[in-house]
């Protein structure tokens, strides 16, 4: 499917859209009854303002409330909602994970996905094929539950996702151009995902002119991998900035935990404050803005006991950042997809967690201001550099910039991303960046990296390189933060 338009980060004409629209649609037999967008706009006005994820999201803010989130999703409506019923006992907000299949965008596949787990009676795919069910069936879902529902995914091309489940009354929708491509796929060129997204954000904001407000959520941790603060902020700042050009409202940016309390939070905190800054400075005023915590993306502990530790550290530090919400691991995680039951135990741990830490808040220390200042200064150097890569326009700078390495995710498996940037932990946890590749970082910034870098190789005994990043990869599934040679 290739529908002809220019890469520019400009609000897509509404007749331009409607025009993509019908090739949107046509992709796929449930997609074909939507042709008119204003029976989903109403139904959407019909969903109460409880189950509207925006507003749980902005009355959560206004009381610096972490509200807790699972990921879940399975193949058969009856179950999927039998497992969404089970989570809401704990959850505050829920989540429909969608299907490997669905985020290739197979639905052949998908299909017999679903004909197979009927016959087996249990789920044989990872998720909840969306596109597949329709609106009619996905409208059961969000009719059987109280909380409201978000589609998480991680798609490169998800216009027909968008188009039935917002639609079908999912009151928030996952992802962006870069972090649902570089992250998720390996040869999706960066100009198509970006203007596949803008297409969604524009749906969004259709949405949003009609009177419903829907809320979006870039993908904040990428490869979830030791991916520095300030790599991570700046692309969820630049989504945010190109779903603000499409008329979205409510945008929540997210943040992948990394281990060290300190950075963690200042992460948290310096993404909100300075995505104001931002926002404001390019002229966008008439927004909701909160924040996403995710608790560690990487390896566990394949022991449970060990596993709510880890589980823990990170509710923590959600609830000392006041993030709006926080999405939650469960205790095996080490082992494949988990059970509803150690899903619901991951809940139980990370809100008793954030409820003991609610009416506590976090010392604005030395140290903690120090991560702040550092994290916002290297996200306006670097998302500069990105703007002038495309000459003033911020989509053609993306992809400029990941041409040119100035963009650089660490372990993406996409070929439009040079991999070049290496991270490393530093003495006390925190992640720096080992070798920069081609991402532009101030000379200042440069030299402190390399001194913290520094700092723990002296303790080591060893010279720092690669094999401090490997440690690292694999320290927190061995029970420690930084991956220390065995002998330490």
């Amino acid at each position: 499917m290739v529908f002809k338009r220019e890469l520019k980060n400009k609000k897509i004409d509404i007749e331009l859209f409607f025009e993509e629209r019908k090739e949107v649609l046509n992709c796929w037999y449930t997609g074909k009854i939507l042709e008119d967008i204003r029976e989903g706009v109403e139904y959407q006005k019909s969903i109460p303002e409880s189950k509207r994820f925006s507003t749980l999201l902005r009355d959560a803010d206004q009381k610096k409330q972490t509200l807790v989130q699972p990921r879940a999703g399975v193949a058969l409506i009856e179950e999927h909602i039998e497992l969404l019923r089970y989570l809401e006992q704990e959850a505050d907000l829920l989540p429909t994970t969608i299907d490997a299949y669905t985020r290739q965008n197979k639905y052949i596949e998908a299909e017999k996905g679903i004909q197979r787990s009927k016959e087996a009676g249990r789920s044989l795919l990872n998720g909840f094929p969306a596109v597949n069910w329709g609106v009619e069936n996905c409208r059961k879902v969000i009719e059987s539950l109280k909380k409201p529902v978000q589609v998480r995914h991680g798609t490169p091309d998800a216009r027909l996702l968008a188009e039935i489940t917002l639609a079908a009354g999912f009151t928030s929708f996952e992802g962006g151009g870069i972090s649902y491509n570089i992250p998720y796929a390996k040869s999706v060129a960066l100009e198509k995902s970006l203007k596949d997204w803008q297409y969604i954000n524009r749906l969004i904001g259709y949405y949003e002119e009609n009177g419903v407000r829907v809320n979006l959520e870039p993908f904040g941790p990428l490869t979830g991998t030791l991916v520095p603060p300030f790599i991570s902020n700046t692309i969820a700042i630049i989504e945010g900035l190109l779903a603000l050009e499409q008329g979205v409202k409510s945008i929540t940016l997210g943040y992948g935990q990394l281990g060290n309390l300190v950075q963690d939070a200042a992460a948290i905190i310096s993404l909100k404050e300075i995505a104001n800054e931002i926002f404001n400075k390019f002229g966008y005023k008439d927004y909701e803005l909160t924040t996403v915590f995710h608790q560690w993306m990487g390896g566990f502990p394949e022991d449970e006991a060990r596993a709510f530790g880890v589980i823990s550290s990170g509710a923590v530090a959600a609830a000392l950042a006041k993030a709006t919400k926080v999405i939650v691991k469960t205790p095996h995680e080490a082992l494949g997809i988990p059970t509803k039951e150690a899903n619901l135990q991951g809940l139980k741990a990370t809100k008793q967690v954030v409820n003991m830490f609610y009416e506590q808040t976090m010392d604005r220390s030395e140290n903690l201001e120090k991560e702040i200042k550092i994290i916002k200064n290297e996200v306006r150097y670097l998302l500069e550099r990105v703007i002038e890569a495309g000459n003033g326009d911020l989509a053609l700078g993306v992809v400029k910039s990941f041409e040119a390495g100035i963009l650089d995710v660490p372990f993406a498996p996409s070929i439009y991303n040079k991999g070049k940037i290496m991270p490393a932990r530093d003495n006390n946890g925190a992640v720096r960046v080992l070798d920069a590749g081609f991402v532009p970082i101030s000379k200042e910034m440069l030299e402190f990296h390399k001194e913290k870098i520094q700092e723990r190789a002296d303790f080591e005994n060893r010279e720092p390189g690669f094999q401090m990043l490997v440690d690292d990869i694999y320290a927190i599934s061995k029970g420690r933060l930084v991956g220390r040679p065995r002998k330490i």
